[in-house]
């Protein structure tokens, strides 16, 4: 919780880094610009510094204030009877080990409520989990509009008051309807969005391998808190409760644009109805596994943004309010921010080649001013994300996202609605395989290298550059080479085998359970609901690869095991990893809500293993 004291400290040192870049650009363009030849250098960096403080601006109106509401989300509802609620549960064609972790957490939230599994896939094994697990399972005749035209389907049908939304893949807490509900006591109330976080921590957004913090983390955590108190807090698609009545006003969801969750949002504010964000992680889901997935995610939110600036922009027209308009342009303006990235690693490379230099200053004047802005911006950044996100990181994911965020910009004024493509979920290759460098980041490489060693042969007197202050060269040759490891640095991510494709059973979670295979007592030590791998004592004889027999687990919140049939894989050592050969959707739910660690208390046991066998299925050590 953030103290008025230490809120104070951070609000002036946003002020003294917005006045400081002021004072610094005030400078610049009265006393250091250049004359002749060096002008179209210097001009197009003086652009870059101005869109970089209009950057800055933004950012810190946007992350002033963070605190959370003030009222006491778990005090009862006003009104009499609490609302009613229909769970939506969207999905198309992913893994079905990937959606049965969402409907069993949703079938088990608490509270009243109903969910409904909306499947564009038309697939029977989906209405037979649904039905097994008591979802009711819903298959529209068309298909048009994606995810929007499916909701919009069952937003036709829904008869209670609410609808809670969940993508296929995100799973929620049995708390999720209880913390979000007591903000619809304000009867203007549209929308209450809560963050999205993942459990799959190794995946390509991630830090690192365990790390909760992810290329997210900053947006969710903290920008869209300031989005809540500026009134502008925004629909993201999933874990989010939305009223249908508000919906039916503005007609549905929004299906003219790729980001159907943002435009909707700002159909709902211009409308007049409100929007909450709660800051609290209620639903865990699936970060894109690798590049590939990453990618078609940005390139699908960026077309859907210019389509949104296109046909609807914020900043006209009537309805929003001022901090309205301002919070919908800078998440409109932020994908432009690529191209600042692009400019600002091309600029050195200018400099060097040409001998031009942008700026005419003493060094030491030079250092005054900039040195100042530079650290006061920096400190101040650092301040506003609170904790959420690193700055290395982040200079990192600035060139990751550069080919998708260019492509999406462009679509501005090369108009095309695009295809609605479902972020793949889980890994789907059939072995590890390194994800190709998109060739913008590999031509960047190439000219940036290229760069350095022209310029390192230069100032060492081997090649030919004309500059008038030599000396200074050492400033953008410096740059150069941060800008090229970081380049490198990307490249070497995306190439990684670490996100390389291979193929799984969905996500495998760490655990150490008490179980039995084919009656030889022994450890869970990972599990997905396509498998397991189970460790058995190096004194037991073990089993082959290819034996059918029986998995009996005892999670803790079970009196009775979860019985599977299996096969076995492969055997290394003590370890033998394990198919699932049933589809025992109950017994898959319990399993699914132990890993996810939100009970299986609600999931009866699992049908009794036949009595031929039940001699391999004993009690653990």
């Amino acid at each position: 919780m953030e103290t008025p004291l230490r809120r104070l400290y951070l609000h002036v040192v946003a002020l003294g880094a917005v006045l400081t870049t002021m004072i610094y650009l005030i400078w610049r363009i009265g006393w250091t610009m250049p004359s002749g030849a060096a002008l179209w250098i210097a001009i197009p960096f003086l652009a870059l510094e101005l869109h970089g403080f209009l950057a800055l601006v933004l950012f810190v109106i946007t992350t002033w204030d963070v605190s959370p509401e003030r009222p006491r989300v778990r005090a009862p509802l006003r009104s009499g009877r609490p609302p009613s609620v229909t769970a939506l549960i969207a999905t198309y064609n992913e893994q079905l080990e990937v959606l049965l972790p969402t409907v069993a957490a949703v079938l088990a939230m608490d509270g009243e409520h109903e969910t409904w599994v909306l499947d564009d896939g038309g697939r029977p094994e989906v209405a037979e989990m649904a039905a097994a697990l008591g979802a009711r399972y819903i298959a529209r005749p068309r298909h048009e509009h994606a995810k929007a035209g499916n909701l919009n389907h069952a937003l036709a049908m829904v008869e209670t008051d609410l609808i809670a939304v969940f993508d296929a893949d995100h799973v929620p807490e049995p708390e999720f309807l209880t913390r979000t509900l007591p903000y619809f006591r304000n009867p203007r109330l549209a929308l209450v969005q809560t963050p999205q976080d993942f459990y799959n921590t190794d995946s390509f957004e991630h830090i690192g391998p365990g790390s909760a913090l992810h290329e997210e983390s900053l947006f969710y955590r903290v920008i869209q808190a300031g989005k809540h108190n500026a009134g502008a807090a925004f629909w993201c698609g999933t874990n989010a409760v939305l009223r249908v009545s508000a919906l039916r006003s503005v007609g549905g969801v929004a299906t003219e644009s790729l980001t159907e969750d943002f435009h909707t949002t700002m159909r709902l504010h211009r409308a007049g109805w409100r929007t909450a964000y709660h800051n609290q992680v209620l639903a865990s889901g699936l970060a894109a596994g690798g590049p590939d997935a990453f990618y078609a995610q940005r390139l699908r939110w960026g077309r859907g943004a210019m389509q949104v600036l296109r046909s609807d922009n914020p900043l006209t027209g009537p309805g929003l309010t001022w901090q309205q308009r301002i919070s919908y342009a800078y998440s409109l303006a932020a994908w432009f921010d690529s191209w600042r990235t692009l400019a600002l690693a091309l600029l050195p490379v200018a400099v060097l080649t040409t001998g031009l230099f942008p700026v005419t200053s003493s060094p030491q004047d030079f250092l005054l001013y900039a040195g100042a802005s530079f650290v006061l911006q920096q400190k101040s950044i650092s301040l506003l994300c609170r904790g959420f996100a690193r700055a290395g990181f982040s200079l990192l994911f600035d060139m990751v996202r550069l080919p998708s965020n260019l492509a999406a910009t462009l679509s501005l004024v090369r108009p095309g609605t695009g295809v609605f493509a479902v972020t793949a979920k889980g890994r789907t290759g059939s072995a590890r395989t390194r994800a190709r460098v998109p060739r913008v980041l590999a031509a960047l490489a190439a000219v940036l290298t290229v760069a350095a060693g022209y310029a390192a042969l230069s100032l060492a007197g081997f090649a030919p550059i004309h500059a008038q202050l030599r000396g200074a060269m050492f400033v953008p040759f410096l740059w150069l080479l941060v800008t090229v490891g970081f380049v490198w640095a990307a490249m070497a991510r995306i190439r990684s085998t670490r996100f390389g494709s291979e193929r799984r059973e969905g996500h495998r979670f760490p655990v150490a359970i008490p179980a039995t295979l084919d009656g030889l007592p022994g450890t869970l030590v990972d599990v997905s609901l396509g498998g397991a791998q189970v460790r058995l004592p190096d004194t037991a004889a073990g089993l082959p690869a290819g034996a059918d027999t029986l998995l009996a687990m005892w999670v803790p919140d079970r009196t009775e095991p979860i019985i599977m049939h299996v096969t076995v894989r492969s055997r290394q050592g003590d370890r033998h990893r394990v198919q699932f050969l049933d589809k025992d959707w109950r017994a898959l739910a319990a399993l699914s809500a132990t890993t996810m660690g939100v009970g299986a208390l609600r999931w009866a046991p699992a049908v009794e293993a036949d009595p031929r066998t039940s001699d391999r299925v004993l009690q653990p050590a």
